[in-house]
Formats: structure tokens, C-alpha cells, sequence
């Protein structure tokens, strides 16, 4: 691996990486590393994300703007909100949504472990992936 800081700028934030349904994913720091990624997640307002995991990969979430929230748990059962300036770590193959029932877009910063985002989205709570994985 090269001991060079590489940087991507602000413009070359891509939309396309791994996407869950009802969220818009941004690949910022993506296969440069082996071992660590990080992309950005933004939720247009009165949205929610597909039940999905990250399968082998933990996640930290740093929350940038607006207010969110993490449900997980078995059936959904469980919520953590998130404001700007809030962490939290999805463990891997952890059953999750993103959601924001507010009137602003909610933008968070993701690390994952792993040099590309893995999403696995499902048919819901405790269900197969879904028809397109």
C-alpha cells in the first residue's frame, strides 16, 4: 500500500456507491485502503432507508447535519437518534435503518472497516437480501 496522503476533494464525491433504497450514498474515500472506507450518507427529508447490514464490516457514524435516527434491533425494535456532532457504531451484520422523520436532510460521515462498502439490502426485518443482491 503507498505511503502517500491522497485526498479527494469536495467535487469528486461520487454518488454510486452501494445504495440502500431511500437514501443517497457518496463514496469519498473509497478503495484507496484495504482496510478502512468512508463515504457519506445523506436522507432527503421524511425518509427512511431499506433494512439493511453491512455483512462483515463494523460502521462508525459521525453525524453531520440535520436530526436522524438509527433503528435496529429485532423487528426494528430499537432507536438511536443522532444530532449533528453525535457517534455511534453499527456492528457488523447488525440489522439496521437510517431514518429522518424531520424537515431538513440529514447528513452523516461513514467509516467502515473494509476498502469498499459492502450493503446488503433485505426484505425486512430478519428477511433474505432482497431480489436484487
Amino acid at each position: 500500500m503507498s505511503k502517500t496522503v491522497e485526498q479527494t476533494k469536495a467535487f469528486q464525491v461520487e454518488t454510486g456507491t452501494g445504495q440502500t433504497e431511500g437514501m443517497i450514498r457518496q463514496a469519498a474515500i473509497v478503495d484507496k485502503s484495504d482496510r478502512i472506507c468512508g463515504t457519506l450518507m445523506k436522507a432527503p427529508p421524511h425518509s427512511h432507508s431499506a433494512v439493511h447490514h453491512h455483512a462483515e464490516q463494523d460502521t462508525i457514524v459521525y453525524g453531520v447535519a440535520g436530526r436522524g435516527a438509527i433503528v435496529y434491533g429485532p423487528g426494528g425494535a430499537n432507536r438511536v437518534e443522532m444530532a449533528p456532532g453525535d457517534w455511534a457504531i453499527i456492528p457488523a451484520f447488525a440489522e439496521h435503518q437510517e431514518v429522518n422523520e424531520g424537515d431538513e436532510e440529514v447528513v452523516w460521515a461513514i467509516v467502515r472497516s473494509g476498502g469498499v462498502p459492502v450493503v446488503v439490502n433485505l426484505d425486512g426485518w430478519g428477511q433474505p437480501p432482497s431480489a436484487e443482491e
